[in-house]
């Protein structure tokens, strides 16, 4: 009698929405426009999860995590998931919000169209800051932070999405996978394969994002993972028992000779980087990019930050820089089976930045 119900329930729920043209299709995942029966003007996107022989269940742990994560966080800043419900040949389909304008990527590279200053930068880092702070209240680490995976809704505002690497944090005591994060975004210690880590894995992520909104290209872009210690060690400085009392327990980490060590950069250097955002903004990223996780910034204290306060106020949402073309993204951004950590994309437009010089 059970599974007649749970049949019935699925049916009702499948019968609510009406699948439209298909924006998009991937190896795990078919996007959808669709929009609610009883109100064609209310669209959503419908991402269909393929069937793979290869998983108990036929199902990823990508897809399952995405699904409960969404259905556990309910916030402004997140994307939101109006249902989930099977087909008859037993695909998974999410019924998400529809968000038309792309991603905060294509606003970054959009430089040939797209202007922004100060003020959108800083509204656009307080939504994503907002979201993250409330990820971790609920125990969530999000693990793949970046403008691709911060989508953009009809009224400007930016929200996370992807949930496919996310995981819960309440046992500190549970070791972790350091594989996470998109390698430009990922912090120093999941390099050395750290297996206990919190939030702070994160706030690197949003410090990357941050850097990246004010120079319109990636911060820190390696091509392996050897080559990304080497650039976070030219751009923010070299790992040492000095500046991260402990590291040298890590399992990944590898001494580096005195004469080869970069020392830690200071707010000069900082600000002949990023003045544009001002000393306080410097400031605030500085706290982001610190390489003891320890030390680095919580998102408690991101969002206590004065940057906030100080002029120019953001901008409304309403007002922010927009950029057309984005429905075709929407097929892009939810087709990924969640949680891919290629950097796909952003591979095209790398640009090896030289700290050397500096």
């Amino acid at each position: 009698m059970g599974a007649d119900i749970a049949e019935q329930l699925n049916e009702e729920t499948r019968r609510r929405y009406v699948k439209g043209k298909k924006l998009g299709e991937g190896t795990y995942a078919i996007v959808y426009r669709g929009h609610l029966a009883a109100d064609p003007a209310q669209a959503v996107a419908i991402k269909k999860i393929k069937v793979n022989a290869d998983y108990k269940d036929g199902l990823t742990m990508d897809a399952i995590r995405e699904v409960k994560f969404l259905q556990e966080l309910s916030h402004p800043n997140i994307i939101a998931m109006h249902a989930v419900f099977s087909s008859r040949n037993q695909n998974l389909n999410l019924v998400l919000e529809f968000l038309p304008l792309g991603d905060l990527e294509m606003l970054i590279r959009g430089s040939d169209s797209v202007a922004y200053g100060i003020a959108d930068i800083k509204a656009w880092m307080a939504m994503l800051a907002r979201a993250v702070h409330f990820c971790h209240s609920r125990f969530v680490l999000h693990r793949d932070i970046k403008p691709n995976n911060l989508l953009i809704a009809a009224d400007g505002t930016v929200k996370l999405a992807d949930f496919g690497l996310a995981r819960g944090f309440a046992d500190p005591y549970s070791p972790m996978t350091h594989n996470v994060i998109t390698r430009w975004y990922r912090p120093p210690e999941l390099f050395f394969r750290a297996r206990f880590y919190s939030g702070a894995v994160d706030v690197w992520s949003m410090g990357c994002v941050f850097a990246e909104l004010v120079m319109r290209t990636p911060f820190m872009p390696g091509n392996t993972d050897i080559d990304q210690v080497s650039v976070i060690s030219r751009a923010i400085g070299t790992p040492t028992e000095d500046n991260w009392p402990g590291v040298s327990s890590l399992e990944g980490y590898v001494p580096v000779a005195k004469d080869k060590v970069n020392p830690v950069q200071g707010k000069q250097y900082y600000l002949g980087l990023f003045g544009l955002v001002g000393p306080l903004g410097v400031d605030l990223l500085m706290s982001m990019l610190v390489l003891d996780p320890r030390r680095r910034a919580t998102t408690r204290k991101v969002l206590a930050h004065d940057w906030w306060r100080a002029e120019p106020k953001p901008t409304k949402k309403e007002e922010l820089p927009k950029k057309g073309g984005g429905e075709s993204r929407v097929g892009e951004d939810l087709k990924r089976r969640g949680g891919e950590l290629e950097n796909g994309r952003s591979d095209k437009v790398a640009r090896k930045l030289d700290f050397g010089g500096k």
